[in-house]
C-alpha cells in the first residue's frame, strides 16, 4: 500500500483522484486546498489530514518523509489550477515522492526542461494524466490504425464543445496567462491524442482564435486534421441542445466516428493502475501536445479557406 497526498481537494477533478487512489488499493494520508469545501473527501478517506494553507501541508509532508519507511509520502497527486502545476510538481520531489499530475503538467514547454533535471535529481518520477489514452474506443483505433498501410494521410476531423457559463471567464480557467487558453485548458488531451495516434507534427494553421472557441488545421505524419473547440453552447448540435445536454465530442477518421460520448468512466483508475504497475506517461509523453498548443497560441490566424474545419462555415 502506498501512501497518497493531494494538492487541490475542493476542484472538480479531485474526486476521480480520490477514486483512483481508492480503487487502487492505496490511502490518501493528505491534502490541501485554499477553499475548505472538501467534503467529498470522506467519502473515500475520511481520516485524511487536511490543510487550507500550502505551507502547512508542505512541512506536514515534510514531517512525514523524516518518519519511518511506511509513513511517508509515495505520490503526490496535483489538481490544482494549471499555472501552479509546475510549482506543485517541485513540492512533490522535494518531499521525496514521485509526482502525478493533471493536464498540463506546465503551460509553456521550456519548463520541461527544468522539470526533467530536477526529476533526475530527485530520482523521482514526474507522471502526468493522460486518461483519453485508456479509453476503449481510443485503444481500439490504436491496434487498428498499426495494422494499416497506407501511402495517403488520414482525414481526421476532431470536434469538442463544452458548455460553459459566465463563470469560467472570471476564474483562473478564463485567464490566458493562468490556463493556457482554451486549446490548453479543454484541447490538450485531444491534441495529445492526435500526435499519440498519427505522428508529429508538420504544419500548423489557426482558422479561429476567440476566447471562446478556436479552430485550425494540423499536419501530422499520417493525417491531415482539422480541428474545433468552443465553450460555446450555441454551437452544441440541435439534439443535443434539445436534450438539455452541454457537451458534444466527435473524431472521425475518413468519415468514420470513434464513440467519444461514452466510454469515459474510471479512465483515472486505469492511469492510477498503470503508473503503480510500471507503466505510466511523463515529461517526454506530454512534451509533443505542450508544444503543438504552446505554437498554435502563438500562431497567426489565417483566413478559413475551403480545407477549414467544416463548424467554421457555420
Amino acid at each position: 500500500m502506498s501512501n497518497f497526498a493531494l494538492i487541490g481537494a475542493a476542484g472538480y477533478i479531485a474526486p476521480r483522484h480520490m477514486k483512483a487512489i481508492k480503487d487502487t488499493g492505496n490511502q490518501l494520508v493528505a491534502a490541501t486546498d485554499p477553499h475548505d469545501s472538501v467534503g467529498i473527501v470522506d467519502s473515500y478517506f475520511p481520516k485524511t489530514r487536511f490543510f487550507t494553507e500550502i505551507e502547512r501541508f508542505d512541512r506536514h509532508l515534510e514531517k512525514l518523509r523524516r518518519r519511518p519507511v511506511g509513513e511517508s509520502v509515495d505520490y503526490v497527486s496535483i489538481c490544482s489550477p494549471n499555472f501552479l502545476h509546475d510549482a506543485h510538481i517541485r513540492l512533490a520531489l522535494r518531499v521525496n515522492a514521485h509526482a502525478i499530475c493533471e493536464k498540463p503538467l506546465v503551460i509553456n514547454p521550456w519548463n520541461l526542461d527544468q522539470l526533467e533535471l530536477l526529476q533526475d535529481e530527485y530520482q523521482k518520477k514526474v507522471y502526468t494524466v493522460l486518461q483519453l489514452r485508456q479509453h476503449p474506443a481510443v485503444v481500439r483505433l490504436k491496434e487498428s490504425l498499426a495494422q494499416q498501410s497506407r501511402q495517403n494521410r488520414a482525414d481526421v476531423v476532431l470536434t469538442y464543445i463544452t458548455r460553459r457559463g459566465a463563470w469560467y471567464g472570471a476564474s483562473w480557467k478564463g485567464n490566458e496567462e493562468k490556463s493556457g487558453g482554451i486549446a490548453m485548458n479543454i484541447g490538450i488531451h485531444f491534441f495529445d491524442l492526435l500526435l499519440w495516434l498519427f505522428g508529429a507534427v508538420q504544419k500548423t494553421e489557426v482558422n479561429l482564435m476567440q476566447s471562446d472557441k478556436m479552430s485550425g488545421q494540423l499536419e501530422l505524419e499520417r493525417a491531415r486534421v482539422r480541428w474545433f473547440l468552443s465553450l460555446d453552447e450555441n454551437d452544441l448540435p440541435d439534439e443535443v441542445q434539445m436534450q438539455g445536454g452541454y457537451a458534444s465530442r466527435g473524431l472521425s477518421v475518413d468519415g468514420e466516428e470513434v464513440d467519444f460520448n461514452t466510454g469515459f468512466t474510471d479512465l483515472h483508475t486505469l492511469v492510477y493502475q498503470d503508473i503503480l504497475s510500471g507503466g505510466g506517461t511523463g515529461i517526454a509523453d506530454a512534451r509533443p501536445s505542450i508544444e503543438t498548443v504552446y505554437q498554435i497560441r502563438n500562431s497567426e490566424v489565417v483566413t478559413p479557406c475551403s480545407g477549414a474545419h467544416p463548424l467554421l462555415a457555420r
